[in-house]
């Protein structure tokens, strides 16, 4: 496929962003459009319902005034963890961008933390171990699964051997 209808390319943003929207990988794999033709689709309509940060909507990261990074930077904030996925495929941004315009910010403010700070340290350790944990836990499961796969392919060795 080459050329596609502005209802269909809106019909696939709608499904991407929408209350229970699939990742584009996911989508891509059901409607047989690449994976990246869909990202930037999403990226280019933004939300559609356009909440939130109006004139933001298609907007590339870089091109955001003050404003509206702070606003951003806010909203992203008050969500919860699972809901921070969703607000950023609706606004074309990534967790890194959000992080550094935070950063930017309490840097301007004053507010920007000392790098004496025990508090901060420990903190930024127990993230850095909370990543690894998370990690090595991704590892296992994927692990596990694979086993049982194995053995459901090959079955026991007990079994015939």
């Amino acid at each position: 496929m080459g050329e596609y209808t502005q209802d269909f390319r809106e019909t696939m943003v709608k499904k991407l962003s929408g209350a229970e929207g699939k990742s584009a990988t996911e989508l891509a794999r059901e409607v047989g459009v690449p994976q990246s033709t869909l990202s930037r689709w999403l990226r280019d309509y933004g939300s559609l319902r356009g909440e939130g940060t109006e004139g933001t909507v298609g907007k590339r990261a870089q091109n955001w005034s003050a404003e509206e990074k702070l606003r951003a930077v806010v909203e992203y904030e008050r969500l919860e963890q699972e809901a921070r996925g969703k607000y950023l495929r609706e606004k074309g941004l990534y967790d890194v961008e959000i992080q550094r315009w935070r950063t930017e910010m309490l840097g301007v403010l004053g507010k920007k933390a000392r790098k004496g700070d025990a508090q901060g340290q420990r903190i930024r350790a127990l993230e850095a171990e909370l990543r690894r944990k998370e990690s090595a836990l991704a590892e296992t499961a994927a692990l596990l699964v694979l086993k049982k796969k194995a053995q459901a392919i090959w079955g026991d060795r007990e079994d015939g051997r």
